[in-house]
């Protein structure tokens, strides 16, 4: 499920008291797990930190059972990837280009 109407939105912004632009992804992986996705341009700490409070404020909900964090970006520094994976989150880097379909002209190696 993705949490994406203005409703829920504002449910959950004054359920939390956290000022937010958007939420994060929410689904169920193969094993049953809830999984949630904060998607960022840039990763960050403080994308990180957002993603744990998220965290902490689903985990009240008990129908979610098991929780577990992706932290998504373009590019995420150093520092962000030390401190999701002390936290126990998952990280991934993306290519927003290549994910929408558009191919650059220039030689890659990888």
């Amino acid at each position: 499920f993705f949490f994406s109407s203005r409703r829920r939105h504002t449910r959950f912004r004054n359920v939390t008291g956290v000022q937010t632009c958007a939420l994060p992804i929410l689904c169920r992986a193969s094993d049953g797990t809830t999984v949630a996705i904060e998607v960022k341009r840039r990763g960050e700490i403080d994308g990180v930190e957002q993603l744990m409070r998220y965290l902490e404020y689903l985990s009240a909900d008990s129908s979610l059972g098991v929780l577990r964090g992706v932290f998504v970006a373009q590019s995420i520094k150093p520092q962000a990837r030390t401190l999701a994976e002390t936290r126990g989150l998952a990280w991934k880097e993306v290519d927003y280009d290549e994910l929408r379909g558009k191919r650059t002209d220039e030689l890659r190696l990888f």
